[in-house]
């Protein structure tokens, strides 16, 4: 395939949820998205599709049964407002795949072997891979003469160490279950690390990077020459940082303390912990911009639940600051990451003395582009950078269909 070619060719990106598909078709060579969209409340009474193709916006409130329907669904947008996928050319179709266990390390191109590992892995990601599953199934029906490829979440952290990757448990039932740390938001700490080095005009081999991919759900990463030596989501996404929904790090005796003296089940417990905790455990609000409101307006719990995310925070950024020795470059990405001057203001209050200095101008200039918002003297760059999975996903889509 040529670079022209390369440039030129659309891959469509699919994301499925449990009750969620998200799409784009997107030129992974030029970046430019040609359209995309969300099937949403799948399995529900209702369903709601939204696309949306040249700076326009359709709904559809029609309900969506299953993931076949959600691809039909899909299909009827385009047709309906374009562009034609059946004259767009698509070469390949990447998948989202939340969990790719010990056996995935790299983007594959999906076969009848690989879907069922995947669904092997459904242990591991109960809440996920079922979903992607459903989704690639229903693609393959529709686009059958292209190739689908798998990409990832936990395949930028394969690299970790065995330290770092490995629980202090029995080492047979460990080995038997497949337990260790896999780590998740892989594909975007991977995309924005070669961002940051783009952006800074240096070899991505010689930066010593933290990035905070911080969301609903949110995950630190030690990233040294590219390559991922720490993480802070575990066998699943709900280890490490405050998230919005999630509670993060906990003492691993709380489900036995609440299974004793609250006589919560394990399935109750781990509702608790995903789903009610967290932002929204502490102040009700898992919102960020919401929380922000009701902290502005003196509300005691919002501020309690700032400061306990912070702190996280500066938890796993001093903990990845000493793994790493130097530090190169701290970086902020997705919803909240992006968006909030605040968090990235207090994240790194008072890290001076460690050369991390935010200029403050620069920290609360609105902008959707990569940019350094430390100061001039700041020993270590603090950026701000976009992610984009959905890019990511296709340009490794891309490469495998080109072999």
């Amino acid at each position: 395939m040529t670079a022209a070619t390369e440039a030129g060719s659309p891959v469509l990106v699919l994301n499925s949820g449990s009750s969620s598909l998200k799409y784009q078709l997107l030129k992974p060579g030029t970046a430019d998205v040609l359209a995309q969209g969300t099937v949403a409340k799948i399995g529900e009474s209702t369903g709601l599709t939204t696309h949306r193709v040249g700076g326009e916006r359709f709904e559809s409130d029609r309900p969506v049964p299953d993931h076949g329907a959600a691809l039909a669904s899909l299909t009827e947008q385009f047709e309906q407002h374009g562009p034609d996928l059946d004259r767009a050319g698509i070469v390949a179709v990447g998948h989202r795949v939340v969990h790719g266990g010990p056996d995935f390390s790299d983007p594959v191109v999906i076969d009848a072997a690989v879907l069922d590992q995947i669904r092997d892995l459904i242990p591991l990601a109960p809440l996920h891979n079922p979903g992607a599953i459903a989704g690639i199934e229903a693609a393959q029906q529709r686009f059958p003469d292209v190739p689908h490829v798998a990409v990832f979440d936990t395949a930028f952290f394969a690299t970790l160490p065995p330290a770092a990757r490995t629980y202090a448990i029995p080492r047979e039932l460990a080995e038997e279950h497949r337990i260790r740390k896999y780590g998740m938001h892989g594909t975007s700490h991977q995309f924005v690390a070669g961002a940051v080095a783009e952006t800074l005009g240096r070899p991505l081999a010689e930066l010593n990077q933290i990035v905070l991919h911080l969301g609903n759900g949110c995950s630190a990463s030690a990233v040294r020459g590219g390559v991922a030596i720490d993480t802070s989501m575990g066998l699943t996404p709900l280890q490490g940082l405050v998230m919005g929904t999630r509670s993060g790090d906990v003492d691993p005796s709380l489900h036995g303390f609440l299974h004793a003296q609250a006589g919560l089940s394990i399935e109750e417990i781990d509702t608790v912990l995903n789903k009610q905790s967290g932002l929204k455990g502490l102040a009700g609000e898992n919102d960020f911009r919401e929380l922000e409101k009701l902290r502005a307006a003196g509300n005691e719990y919002a501020q309690l639940a700032f400061d306990v995310y912070v702190h996280r925070l500066k938890h796993y950024l001093g903990a990845y600051l000493v793994q790493l020795g130097r530090l190169d470059a701290l970086t902020f990405t997705a919803g909240v990451g992006e968006n909030t001057a605040s968090v990235r203001a207090a994240t790194v209050a008072g890290l001076e003395g460690l050369g991390l200095v935010i200029d403050p101008e620069l920290n609360q200039a609105p902008s959707r582009e990569a940019r350094v918002i430390s100061t001039t003297g700041s020993r270590t760059q603090i950026l701000v950078v976009p992610t984009n999975e959905e890019l990511a996903i296709g340009r490794q889509a891309l490469a495998l269909a080109g072999r």
